[in-house]
């Protein structure tokens, strides 16, 4: 069961830490949650559970919270339309910015830390990229599809994901929505792991072509994104960069 790789309980402490971290929010913030109840999803309780906590913990403007979750479920028809927009096939997904930055399963354990912090940085409008990175992004012609492999206990995949989500928010915020960058939980996800023969994380692949081990560098990062957009990633060979932790 892949629960058992993460505990979504907080304590006291660490929920007065997110207390302390959220309150320097500065714009709002929509967390979407895809969840099937009909189904035998194992995470959907725990995803929910988490994310709910988070949201909870955030500071109150106007009368509303600053994080604010929608939960949409497969077993309500209603919702079945969101899923499509989003283009959300697998449950738990969690995505922010309408789906440009998703979770392809429940974003806990040490993925804890990238998940809010990409949260603050979209919430203080600023993505912390070099000016060249922005350039670029802001100009890539073709789509890329980011898929950050991780696992709930490697300290090294936050970086890798907040990057790839960066790059997927700059790119956003630019009005040049050409990047998706989506974290696949590997034990929920054991087909996409098993599909790029990860053995180590954080793995990335990009359309589809594993690309990196470890932490990239952003410089190295971008040259890659913007040779997948050119559809020219078989000039490239995979790199293995910065810290990566077994499977």
């Amino acid at each position: 069961m892949a629960g058992r790789y993460f505990d979504v309980e907080f304590d006291e402490e660490l929920i007065k830490e997110l207390k302390d971290t959220l309150a320097y929010m500065v714009s709002p913030v929509t967390v979407d949650l895809f969840i099937d109840e009909a189904s035998h999803c194992e995470t959907c309780e725990d995803a929910y559970k988490l994310v709910k906590t988070i949201a909870d913990a955030s500071p109150v403007r106007d009368g509303k919270k600053m994080l604010q979750l929608r939960v949409f479920s497969k077993s309500k028809p209603e919702d079945l339309e969101e899923f499509k927009r989003q283009n959300v096939e697998r449950v738990p997904t969690v995505t922010l910015l309408g789906g440009v930055i998703r979770y392809t399963g429940t974003p806990a354990g040490e993925e804890i830390r990238g998940f809010i912090e990409t949260i603050m940085r979209i919430s203080e409008g600023e993505s912390g990229l070099d000016p060249e990175t922005k350039k670029q992004l802001a100009s890539l012609k073709g789509s890329v599809h980011i898929e950050t492999v991780v696992t709930p206990s490697c300290p090294y995949c936050p970086y890798a994901a907040l990057l790839a989500n960066m790059f997927a928010y700059e790119s956003w915020k630019q009005n040049n929505p050409k990047v998706i960058s989506d974290t696949v939980e590997a034990y929920e996800n054991m087909d996409i792991a098993e599909k790029y023969g990860v053995m180590s994380v954080p793995a990335i692949a990009l359309n589809g072509v594993m690309s990196f081990i470890g932490v990239p560098y952003e410089e190295d990062f971008i040259n890659y994104v913007v040779a997948a957009a050119e559809n020219r990633l078989d000039q490239l060979v995979p790199k293995t960069e910065g810290e990566a932790s077994g499977m």
